[in-house]
């Protein structure tokens, strides 16, 4: 079981597994471990008193990847799951093992529609989002980023191209979306 101080109880011995599975146990020694005195359970140094930590009330409604059985016993709760964004993340962690690309994919898929929600959301606030200043333009004129990127081996060179297209991108459509509607509406 994970989270407790015990190790895992296996299906196959150390001599099976190191017969299937080359290196395997090549730690198994703790004088081939450098941290070993650290893995020791001292809980007279430590001050621990528990073997398995109490568990944090609200665990059902947080995602958790299909390869464990329960959440971890202390998790956090700052940003909670929410509309459209939290529905495909769910979906995420519960079709989909960690180890498929298709889990991470679908986790940025819902990240990208909360970028969009929190843009949308913007417009309805006193103090809209400014994407001059927040995504660094205006520093790129002003401090020095033309000058910085050429001779110095920097690595987002190569998608320097592509980045004001995606960052100016969404706005320049909303502004010919929102520009077709008015005067589609002004026709009438």
């Amino acid at each position: 079981m994970p989270y407790t101080a015990q190790a895992p109880d296996r299906r196959e011995s150390n001599e099976e597994l190191k017969a299937r599975i080359p290196g395997w146990g090549v730690d198994l020694d703790p004088a081939d471990r450098p941290a070993f005195p650290q893995e020791r359970f001292a809980s007279e140094v430590t001050g621990a008193h528990w073997d398995f930590p109490e568990r944090q009330p609200g665990a059902e409604t947080r995602e958790r990847s299909i390869e464990h059985r329960f959440v971890t016993p202390v998790f956090g709760t700052s940003a909670p799951l929410h509309g459209l964004s939290g529905a495909i993340r769910r979906f995420a962690y519960d079709k989909f093992s960690e180890g498929r690309a298709a889990h991470w994919l679908i986790l940025i898929a819902g990240d990208r529609v909360d970028a969009a929600g929190s843009h949308l959301r913007s417009f309805f606030t006193l103090r809209p989002d400014n994407p001059v200043s927040e995504t660094g333009v205006k520093a790129e004129l002003t401090h020095g980023g033309f000058r910085s990127r050429f001779g110095r081996g920097r690595a987002d060179n190569r998608h320097t191209w592509i980045d004001s297209i995606l960052i100016a991108g969404p706005w320049v459509l909303a502004g010919v979306a929102a520009f077709s509607i008015v005067r589609r509406l002004a026709k009438r």
